[in-house]
């Protein structure tokens, strides 16, 4: 926001460049009036203020064009809506007072109604909200928040805070000026964090079991003294599925005649059908049954979903020399499995229920040795091949050239 004298040779001139969508003008001698300037050519008069009791009306000062409306004339009709509010009353009564538009209580008002209502990891999000977001930016006005304030939280954040942590604020605070524009709030034209890069997250390592790993897991899982625990993750290495969707399925859920898994209720909000190996069939079948109880992993003494399965976990990986192995490579390595047997990313994705393939483009190396075993029957079959010369001087081209130097 530029402070200037708005007269009426400022307002007919000013111009904006190309790079900019917008800018406001606040008027030197009477703040609450500013002048807004579209890069169209378009130039409207804002009246701005707070009162006393901290409600603050942000709101287009009239329809007319500022170019035909003198300033003073502009002043006029901001001392009137004074007036009014001096006398407790709303000088823009079909309009919102903009309490809304203060970041808080946008998102206490519209963010949190909204994300409530589909997105299942809705707390995580009040999480960061409450401890990060709006001690830092709270309290200021969605169009007050400028980029340099996002980097300075994001920095400040970064120094306690690993990067895949951080990004997740990044990505949240970019989702909630995104909705804020969508919904036409605040005369926002554009996001604060455009521009502003993710952190490079060089320690996200995913886990990938070999073979041998396997082994030593179930042999320390059969040792657990939790029961279900070998069940749990066996179905995990079996179907890729998540660590949740497998603790809160039900019996119902599953077809095992048409050996089919539907998954009702999981990360993306979205029914999705897990088909389920010969493998997968044989341990449901196998799982040792709680008349009346409708999980088939449920915790024997409770009849419910186990709560957390953590420390169970946690003394079966340590006793399988695994100690930093999580829940969550159990999804990496039958990813890896499909990948390593030739199967395509596409048939990964739709198996592991990722809405995006650049998800599950994280397994692309994997498939290397697939693709160079595949180059080499390709080779193989073409003709050609077999009567390639095998050394470059064999070509005549290059004996030509030899004997022309």
């Amino acid at each position: 926001m530029i402070e200037t004298k708005l007269t009426e040779s400022f307002i007919s001139s000013v111009r904006l460049p190309s790079t900019r969508s917008y800018e406001l003008y606040k008027d030197r001698s009477i703040g609450t009036l500013k002048l807004k300037v579209h890069r169209t050519g378009k130039k409207t008069y804002y009246f701005d203020h707070t009162d006393t009791n901290g409600v603050r009306y942000h709101q287009r000062l009239t329809s007319v064009d500022a170019s035909l409306l003198p300033p003073e004339q502009a002043k006029e009709i901001v001392f009137e809506k004074l007036a009014l509010i001096a006398k407790g009353i709303n000088p823009f009564p079909k309009t919102e007072k903009l309490e809304s538009i203060i970041l808080s209580k946008f998102i206490e008002n519209k963010y949190l109604p909204h994300i409530k209502g589909y997105k299942r990891s809705w707390q995580t999000d009040v999480s960061l909200i409450n401890n990060h977001i709006l001690p830092a930016l709270g309290k200021l006005r969605l169009d007050e928040i400028k980029r340099h304030h996002l980097v300075e939280l994001f920095a400040h954040h970064r120094t306690t805070h690993a990067a895949g942590s951080t990004n997740r604020l990044i990505i949240l605070i970019r989702y909630i000026y995104n909705l804020a524009i969508k919904w036409e709030v605040a005369d926002l034209d554009k996001n604060p964090t455009d521009c502003i890069d993710l952190y490079p997250d060089t320690k996200k390592l995913e886990r990938f079991l070999t073979p041998e790993d396997a082994q030593r897991l179930f042999i320390a899982l059969e040792q657990s003294e939790a029961p279900m625990l070998k069940f749990i993750i066996a179905m995990l290495l079996l179907t890729g599925a998540r660590k949740n969707e497998v603790l809160h399925s039900k019996w119902s859920d599953f077809d095992l005649d048409k050996r089919l898994w539907s998954i009702e209720f999981n990360k993306t909000g979205k029914p999705r059908y897990v088909p389920l190996s010969e493998g997968a069939v044989d341990l449901l079948r196998s799982l040792p049954q709680i008349e009346g109880c409708d999980y088939p992993f449920a915790n024997p003494k409770t009849q419910k979903p186990f709560v957390q399965i953590f420390c169970a976990w946690d003394v079966v990986r340590k006793k399988a020399s695994m100690p930093e192995l999580r829940i969550h490579d159990l999804r990496h390595s039958f990813a890896s499995f499909l990948v390593n047997s030739g199967r395509s990313l596409y048939e990964v994705q739709k198996l592991l229920g990722h809405t995006q393939i650049k998800t599950t483009q994280r397994y692309a190396h994997l498939s290397n040795d697939t693709l160079l075993e595949a180059a080499n029957l390709a080779s193989q079959s073409v003709p050609l091949a077999l009567v390639m010369p095998n050394q470059p001087q064999q070509i005549p081209m290059i004996q030509a050239n030899a004997q022309t130097h």
